[in-house]
């Protein structure tokens, strides 16, 4: 394919609204360097943001990152690239996790338009910890959002109402878990962010992202305050029927975190547009015994990734995010990835 001088605006730009992705506490665990010779991103997990408690084996890592890579894609669409990534470059570089060239069309794709459409969702898309309405998902809604794991082989499931209220003891045993350990909320105290700390913050989840606290309800979500006293936080119910997802894959290995994270983002741009807010919950995966329990009773395949909470609601406030120029490295000389 032909490919166009990329000048570093548009590499700013591209990098930027892949950073714009979900993390796990907003560590933002990724870095990118472009190589302007080939046209070539690569996607590098950053070690110092993994969390070594909660996400050992980097599952969450990876995830994320598969959620700023399918980011990419979009924005590179929006800007008229035709992107060919491939996924875990270099086997003896397990760091490196996608290779990213971007390739003028040579002529419109069908894929392209489709990506390019959820671009607005971008800026759009923000976790939200705060009530949804008691109101129900179209079932148009609910196969658009399916549509969208699958278009990046992942599956998206709706539970019925006892395995949701199975999930939400699994979260619920999940948080009396962490709170008899205290080992178990290391990694919520060093990426959260309060008082002062929380307005100069780049990264990590501030206090004014917390939402309300729960007076009852039995919304799965994770409190990042704890015990720690929050200045005007406040108290209210949140919704007694939550509309959960299960985001699955196949496999279980890093490539597929990597697709799961993608599918993950995709269904949240999708969810985004048709008005709906979104927050997820990683708690029931975070140990294999939980994990195992979380898939579909029925079926009993797939690997549950993510749960998502979808709903009518108002949408979360923008998260930080560290600047481009600190996740954006610029090489001049070949990637070595083919």
């Amino acid at each position: 394919m032909a490919r166009r001088q990329i000048d570093m605006d548009t590499v700013t730009t591209l990098v930027a609204a892949a950073a714009a992705a979900p993390s796990l506490h907003n560590a933002q665990p990724w870095s990118f360097r472009f190589h302007t010779d080939q046209g070539v991103l690569l996607l590098r997990a950053d070690l110092e943001r993994a969390m070594h408690r909660t996400d050992p084996g980097h599952r969450a890592l990876h995830i994320g990152c598969g959620a700023a890579l399918f980011n990419l894609r979009v924005a590179a669409a929006y800007a008229g690239f035709t992107v060919r990534n491939r996924l875990l470059p270099q086997p003896a570089d397990p760091l490196l996790l996608a290779a990213v060239h971007l390739d003028d069309p040579d002529e419109p794709e069908q894929e392209a338009d489709d990506l390019a459409r959820l671009h607005p969702a971008i800026a759009q898309r923000h976790s939200s910890r705060y009530p949804f309405e008691e109101k129900d998902i179209p079932d148009a809604v609910r196969t658009a959002l399916r549509a969208a794991a699958a278009g990046e082989g992942a599956e998206l499931l709706f539970p019925g109402p006892w395995h949701t209220e199975s999930l939400l003891e699994l979260v619920r045993d999940a948080e009396s878990r962490d709170a008899l350990d205290p080992a178990g909320t290391e990694d919520l105290h060093r990426w959260t962010r309060l008082g002062p700390e929380a307005d100069i913050a780049t990264d990590g989840v501030p206090e004014y992202a917390f939402g309300p606290r729960r007076r009852d309800g039995r919304a799965p979500l994770r409190d990042f305050a704890g015990r720690r006293p929050v200045a005007d936080r406040g108290t209210t119910g949140f919704e007694r029927h939550p509309h959960l997802a299960l985001l699955s894959t196949r496999g279980d290995a890093p490539a597929d975190w990597l697709i799961a994270g993608q599918a993950l983002e995709r269904v949240l741009l999708e969810a985004t547009l048709a008005g709906l807010a979104t927050s997820l919950t990683s708690h029931p995966r975070e140990t294999p015994d939980l994990r195992l329990l979380a898939r579909d009773p029925l079926s009993g395949t797939g690997h549950v990734q993510m749960v998502l909470r979808i709903g009518y609601g108002p949408h979360g406030p923008a998260t930080p995010r560290r600047p481009v120029r600190e996740v954006l490295d610029i090489a001049q000389g070949p990637s070595g990835t083919g």
